[in-house]
This record gives structure tokens, sequence and C-alpha cells, in this order.
């Protein structure tokens, strides 16, 4: 608490963390090599980024 109000909790983060796992599952099923892999873990923390950038051009925004 800081300054006697109390912050609303947000639900985006827990949305984000299942996406993440899912994504770490599915990306590291498919790893057929230790590299394959770390590209997976790299993939699954930037594959919203990537989403929305994608949905955004699909627009033309």
């Amino acid at each position: 608490m800081k300054g006697g109000k109390m912050k609303k909790a947000s639900g985006t983060g827990a949305v984000y963390g299942l996406g993440f796992f899912g994504a770490l599952v599915y990306f590291l099923q498919q790893a057929t090599s230790f590299w394959e892999g770390v590209l997976g873990v790299l993939k699954a923390i930037f594959w919203p980024g990537f989403l929305v950038y994608e949905l955004l051009s699909f627009l033309g925004v």
C-alpha cells in the first residue's frame, strides 16, 4: 500500500503466463536439438509481440 491506496490487480499477467507456458511446451516438444530448444524458449517469450505485429499488418493499421 502506497499513500493509503491499494493498487488493483490485473489479470493480464496471468493470461500472458498461461500463454507463455503453453507456447513453451509446444515449442519444446517440436525441438529436435538443443539449439532448437533454446530458440523455442525465445519464441515462447516473444510470440505475443509477433502476433500483435502480424494482426496490425493484416488490418492495415
